[in-house]
């Protein structure tokens, strides 16, 4: 009589099956977490630009918080006024960089949507998603050289004493964090489908 087979092989099959599905799982949730960070870098520098507070100088009595589409300024208690800024070219510069990285993450976010049904859309995400940090980074390194703009009486890189960066740009600096973290959990997921064909060619 023949002998039937073991089932050594399909033992090996299911291990291997369970082995995919793991590391899907673990896939998905590192780019669950890339996208979530990349959605908060996102409103983080919408944020940003939206609200008028980037340099804050003076106090209570007289302040004026300057932004990079709007200028507001309190006299003595009154009610604030706000005003389309002159912006210097730096700022323009900057203001640039920010919205194309505004766009970029927006794309980002909706490839790594995608992703969840063509696996290749979360590379094209990672790359675009990279070009928003460089583009933050830049940002954040022309906008210094605008303070010597009059509203704010400094020098390149060099704000005066009685003058400070307000929350806008916290939360700008915010988004090049949370886009750069984004970045390393975008990179791990895509770690791993590498690692797991290395395992499978090293089975003999």
């Amino acid at each position: 009589m023949s002998r039937l087979p073991s089932g050594g092989g399909c033992r090996g099959d299911r291990h291997a099956h369970l082995t995919d599905l793991h590391l899907r799982t673990d896939m998905d949730k590192l780019t669950v977490i890339s996208g979530c960070l990349f959605l908060a870098a996102d409103i983080f520098a919408i944020a940003s630009i939206a609200n008028p507070d980037w340099i804050s100088t003076g106090g209570s009595a007289g302040s004026l918080t300057v932004g990079l589409i709007r200028q507001c300024q309190t006299i003595h208690g009154r009610e604030r006024t706000c005003a389309p800024p002159q912006l210097p070219p730096e700022w323009i510069t900057a203001l640039l960089f920010i919205v194309l990285g505004i766009v970029s993450l927006t794309v980002t976010c909706g490839l790594l949507v995608m992703s969840r049904w063509r696996r290749e859309a979360a590379r094209l995400a990672r790359w675009i998603a990279f070009a928003a940090m460089v583009l933050f980074c830049t940002a954040a390194l022309i906008f210094p050289m605008g303070f010597y703009v009059k509203e704010v009486g400094g020098q390149p890189y060099k704000l005066p004493n009685n003058t400070a960066v307000g929350s806008s740009y916290v939360l700008f600096v915010l988004s090049i964090f949370f886009t750069i973290v984004g970045l390393l959990f975008a990179g791990k997921a895509q770690c791993i489908p590498v690692v797991n064909t290395r395992r499978r060619n090293a089975l003999p």
